[in-house]
């Protein structure tokens, strides 16, 4: 009886997975999988010459790919979106936001809790980086809510909920791997993920809105010696502070909705627009500008190495069968396109506890997207609820990512319990919009039906 080495794609899968949760870093785990499977697989093959184990013509393509990452301009877009992120969190611009937010917003109960909302989405459309987000929002709005009597679990939950809006409002690190990976427009997902990112922040502050009224206690109005600022002081403040970051916003946003830049040209506009900002605030000092640039290439390389060792994960993989052994797999589950889609979002979701979105994007949508275009799935949509679904992965209790930043820079006063607690509204909210998103596509089509065929032919 001849023996039959299907197993060995999965196995593959499984021991990248065994390494992660050890700790090792991502991009060494992949590429060490790799070689290991590699040299198993050329070991199996010449003991069997005359079976199909293992496709070793498929590592001659490692050059190649390498280069095509180099020259991906859409992988481009990362770093100007992490420099303009990073420019307005260490020039102080999205504290002084914040701070100016919270004060125009303070008479109203639950003023600064929808203060953290409104900035948490304006910052999701500048920086798409999430740690950057919760853990600028921890530091600064945290103290002041606990100190004018708020709710432990709602500061806290409203916090991380925000900080997680950048997973999906545009432009996101996220949508930009997500394109890549699924194949599809930049600039087309940005614009289909614009309405399901308002609607998260619209049911996040909903949400506060409510229970503010329905319990007073736990989000009380600012005093009246704190909030009170003369009205001219007060519009000028606002206008100050607020106006140039939402001309950034639009600047970016607009030249990719109407097809005037690509995605990453408008990422470079971003990045010098951040660089004014910061300029006209007196914040461009030498220091800072090397901080910036550190955190960007950090996170960059980061990317980067994931990347390569994704690819030549990828290419084991498909030398093993594993490609084919997972698209047989998929495409046959009970249920067809539904039973994909639900095995599909389960398996994304139950990950994110785990690992990171990086390490989710490069080792499981190559499996899913090719299923996903044998189903006829629109990939715009799928993107959009593959982002929605990791911004609630993001979220859920043990091992949500955006609970572990916002736990860092907690006051001591503040238990891991009292974060668990408050996120769990949240993260049914989030569920929700998810449900609206998959059970009407035209939430995410409307906005890209309107789009200037100057878009698509950009990208």
């Amino acid at each position: 009886m001849m023996l039959t080495y299907d197993w060995l794609g999965p196995a593959m899968f499984v021991g990248a997975l065994l390494l992660l949760s050890f700790g090792y870093s991502v991009a060494f785990s992949l590429g060490g999988v790799s070689i290991l499977f590699g040299l198993i697989g050329i070991f199996l093959q010449e003991l069997n010459p005359d079976q199909a184990i293992f496709d070793i013509g498929l590592a001659s393509l490692m050059p190649e790919r390498i280069f095509g990452i180099m020259n991906n301009i859409t992988l481009l877009a990362i770093p100007y979106f992490i420099f303009m992120g990073a420019m307005l969190e260490k020039t102080g611009i999205a504290e002084r936001l914040l701070e100016t937010m919270g004060i125009l917003l303070g008479r109203l109960r639950g003023g600064l809790a929808l203060a953290v909302v409104i900035v948490g989405a304006l910052l999701a459309a500048t920086t798409g980086v999430v740690a950057a987000t919760v853990i600028a929002m921890g530091l600064i709005s945290l103290p002041i809510m606990l100190r004018y009597g708020y709710n432990k679990q709602l500061a806290t939950g409203v916090i991380a909920a925000s900080g997680t809006l950048g997973q999906i409002i545009p432009p996101s690190v996220v949508l930009v791997v997500l394109a890549d990976q699924l194949g599809i427009s930049v600039g087309d997902l940005f614009i289909g993920s614009l309405i399901p990112g308002l609607m998260m922040a619209s049911v996040f502050a909903l949400h506060v809105l409510i229970a503010s009224y329905l319990k007073p206690d736990i989000a009380p109005a600012l005093p009246p010696e704190v909030r009170n600022i003369g009205g001219k002081a007060l519009w000028k403040r606002v206008l100050g502070v607020m106006l140039p970051p939402l001309l950034l916003i639009l600047l970016v946003l607009g030249s990719i909705f109407f097809g005037i830049a690509t995605p990453t040209e408008a990422g470079a506009v971003g990045c010098v627009g951040a660089i004014a900002l910061a300029a006209t605030n007196g914040e461009l000092r030498k220091q800072t500008l090397h901080q910036v640039c550190d955190a960007t290439l950090r996170i960059t390389t980061m990317v980067i190495f994931i990347l390569l060792g994704s690819t030549a994960f990828s290419l084991v993989f498909r030398g093993l069968n594993g490609d084919q052994f997972m698209s047989d797999f998929l495409s046959n589950l009970p249920g067809g396109e539904i039973g994909f889609l639900v095995v599909s979002m389960v398996v994304v979701l139950v990950l994110g506890f785990f690992i990171d979105f990086f390490e989710i994007a490069f080792i499981v949508i190559p499996l899913f997207a090719p299923v996903a275009k044998q189903f006829d799935i629109n990939m715009i949509w799928y993107g959009v609820i593959l982002g929605a679904n990791l911004q609630t992965s993001f979220l859920t209790p043990p091992f949500g990512f955006a609970l572990f930043y916002l736990r860092g820079v907690a006051p001591p006063e503040v238990t891991t319990g009292d974060i668990y607690r408050g996120v769990m509204p949240f993260i049914l909210l989030q569920l929700l919009v998810l449900m609206l998103i998959i059970t009407f596509p035209g939430i995410v089509s409307f906005l890209p039906s309107l789009a200037t065929p100057a878009l698509i032919a950009n990208y």
